[in-house]
């Protein structure tokens, strides 16, 4: 495993969510998880901290990447793989 600063907020239902834990497991990254509510209405933290409710969010120390799995996964493979 290697060790990240990744944080990615999520939810499990999400397919787009899925792709992104996906491609963190295939490149053995160690990464946190938050989990928001299914309801973005109630994901003010969130919006606080990237701008938008939209998940996948992904924060890796002053990067964000906020609601687009595609985004998240060619940062991931540039940066890691």
């Amino acid at each position: 495993m290697t060790d990240t600063h990744v944080m990615l907020y999520q939810a499990e239902w999400c397919p787009y969510c899925a792709r992104v834990r996906r491609v963190l497991t295939d490149l053995l990254l160690d990464y946190k998880i938050v989990n928001v509510p299914e309801d973005p209405s109630q994901r003010k933290p969130l919006a606080e901290i990237s701008g938008t409710t939209g998940i996948p969010s992904m924060i890796n120390g002053d990067v964000k990447i906020a609601g687009d799995d595609d985004a998240i996964i060619a940062y991931l493979r540039k940066k890691y793989g």
